[in-house]
């Protein structure tokens, strides 16, 4: 048996009700931990930060908060790209307006004002629920990107209509701009994506998390007990659009250096995020990131096959990508409805009784 539960006691609620009741899976959190903070900074190359682990790391973040909204709470969200938007030229006017606080406030303060921009938008789920509000927040998204498109306001009237991130440092390391350097830019990121994603374990852990939960499985039977509706679907579009106005501060200030609203968070942005929650497994913090390193991964696994190995047309490997990515979606939802983290549940529940069949 890999997991060895004999011995592994527990003396108090606490102790018995933390996220790893395991001591092999606290070990193993640990230790991939120490990994990405001790080990992986010193030996990562521009190809594998820009390429694999920042993106990576931003989207998990993005899915994390769509995971919030629509896995825990139950509210359907089709505006992922139009918020990510909004954290972006957030972070943009505030890094330009007042260039002598840190650059990792102005990402925070772009979380915050996304979170109320989300909650502004997510009043219409206080009436509707299902399709008609993923038809609301569609609205949203393409307003959002209309609205920064037109407005030369939010990109400081620049000729090009794009905005570009200025050169800031933190304790002496530059952090944005073309000078920032591979470890630079994914400790940033890595910094933020353990954060949010301990603030989201302990929020969906809580009461505020069962509120949201009580309101996903049943809204009447939930205000009935004395859940409010109004407090719990609002708290989950705020939280939701903070992590992913976070994500879009950071894929716009320290990824990729420069953005255009229709380009960079067009509505494909938010369905390739709401297929990493699906993929991933609503209703689950390790779904996110999972769902995220496979759609970060699989493009770049299947550009090195068919492209670099086979000798493939760039542009017939990305249409067959697009193909593979939408038969595994179909697959996930036939197969496995619950994504990769039932996966991992079910694999880790046979490791236990391993080598026993059941």
């Amino acid at each position: 048996m890999l997991y060895r539960e004999a011995g592994d006691f527990k003396t108090s609620y606490r102790d018995d009700s933390q996220t790893f009741p395991l001591k092999l899976d606290r070990l193993g959190y640990y230790a991939a931990l120490a990994v990405a903070f001790l080990v992986v900074p010193f030996v990562i190359t521009d190809y594998w930060a820009n390429s694999v682990l920042v993106p990576f790391l931003i989207y998990a973040i993005a899915a994390l908060g769509l995971n919030i909204l629509t896995g825990y709470a139950g509210q359907v969200s089709l505006g992922s790209g139009g918020f990510m938007a909004v954290g972006a030229y957030a972070a943009y006017k505030l890094a330009t307006t007042f260039p002598e606080v840190s650059i990792l406030i102005h990402i925070l303060l772009a979380g915050g004002v996304t979170a109320v921009v989300g909650v502004l938008f997510g009043l219409p789920s206080l009436r509707i629920k299902g399709f008609y509000l993923a038809v609301a927040t569609l609205a949203a998204q393409f307003f959002l990107v209309w609205l920064f498109n037109k407005v030369p306001w939010f990109y400081n009237y620049s000729a090009s209509g794009q905005i570009t991130v200025p050169e800031r440092s933190f304790l002496g390391w530059i952090i944005t701009g073309p000078q920032t350097s591979a470890s630079a830019k994914y400790l940033v990121c890595l910094g933020f994506a353990v954060l949010l994603a301990w603030v989201a374990r302990n929020l969906t852990r809580g009461t505020v998390g069962r509120t949201w939960m009580a309101i996903r499985d049943m809204d009447i039977a939930a205000e009935i007990i004395g859940v409010n509706p109004l407090t719990a679907k609002m708290t989950a579009f705020a939280v939701s659009s903070f992590f992913i106005g976070v994500a879009g501060a950071l894929l716009f200030t320290v990824y990729l250096g420069a953005a255009e609203a229709s380009e960079t968070f067009g509505i494909n942005k938010s369905f390739l995020i709401l297929f990493m929650v699906i993929i991933g497994g609503l209703g689950s913090i390790f779904g996110s990131f999972a769902g995220a390193a496979f759609l970060v991964l699989l493009p770049v696994f299947l550009k090195n096959v068919l492209v670099g190995s086979l000798g493939w047309p760039t542009d017939l490997a990305a249409h067959l990508e697009l193909m593979i990515v939408g038969a595994l979606i179909v697959f996930f939802l036939i197969v496995e409805p619950h994504g990769l983290a039932q996966l991992w549940r079910v694999t880790k529940e046979k490791l236990r009784l391993w080598p026993f069949p059941h």
